[in-house]
């Protein structure tokens, strides 16, 4: 099932014995599009510490009550490795949540691979704190941040860019929630084209400037306007992303 990205920001987190939080946000690897990690704010149960889960201990998703389910202990994650609110999300600091709870790094598997994006990304790593001055080696490969890892509410808002002119810009993302794989980018293409809004997979995505705040895709307007039409309001069937995929000539989904 096809869910809206920013919907599940502020679902309550529900351990086995007890609430543990609410997810603050959802972290994305641009080489895969697939959600590395959900972001919890535990309040005042874990004061000043946020909390990163991988999306496969995540049981449940109760849409109706708005609460994620996961199959962990308060005390696990009590126990935890330290994630500091103010420090970027290292390699270091992941590499140390596989080896506390014994997870898979390759979790859910890669859907579109290493080249899915052409063009090199940079940016501030998420949790914002870039290299600190005079850190030594060790401090600054903490400092560093993983350069894959973006926050999914920091890229909505981004202008999209086709081969041949500005389009619209991201109002959100569409995430799988079986493989918690993005599928497409929702384009709200109000400054061009009024009124209307289109779907784009990550395959047509070229690149992310994130200085910009922009992304590229490898389509033109005429492409996009001759494309199947979509309602927001209406579900996405097998039916309608097959006339899309066939229509870009992107892969499909395993159907």
């Amino acid at each position: 099932m096809l869910i809206v990205a920013s919907a599940i920001n502020g679902y309550v987190v529900a351990a086995n014995d007890g609430f543990i939080g609410h997810v603050s946000d959802l972290l994305l690897d641009d080489k895969t599009w697939k959600i590395r990690w959900v972001v919890v704010d535990t309040g005042t149960w874990l004061t000043s510490r946020k909390v990163l889960l991988q999306p496969s201990v995540v049981a449940k998703v109760d849409y109706e009550r708005q609460e994620l389910s996961v199959s962990l202990t308060r005390k696990q994650i009590e126990d935890s490795p330290d994630i500091q609110r103010d420090r970027p999300v290292s390699q270091q600091m992941q590499d140390s949540l596989y080896s506390y709870y014994g997870w898979d790094p390759l979790w859910g598997g890669s859907t579109f691979g290493a080249g899915a994006i052409a063009s090199p990304l940079s940016a501030p790593p998420y949790f914002g704190a870039g290299f600190r001055e005079h850190a030594d080696s060790g401090e600054a490969q903490e400092a560093e941040g993983d350069p894959h890892l973006r926050s999914i509410a920091a890229i909505k808002g981004y202008h999209v860019h086709a081969r041949d002119g500005e389009i619209g810009h991201v109002e959100n993302l569409l995430i799988e929630d079986a493989t918690w794989t993005v599928h497409y980018l929702i384009i709200d293409t109000s400054n061009w084209w009024m009124g209307k809004h289109v779907l784009l997979a990550p395959y047509a995505v070229r690149g992310i400037g994130y200085a910009e705040k922009t992304v590229d895709v490898d389509v033109t307007r005429d492409a996009i306007e001759a494309g199947p039409p979509w309602d927001p309001i209406t579900m996405i069937d097998t039916y309608y992303a097959k006339r899309l995929h066939h229509h870009y000539g992107w892969p499909g989904y395993g159907w």
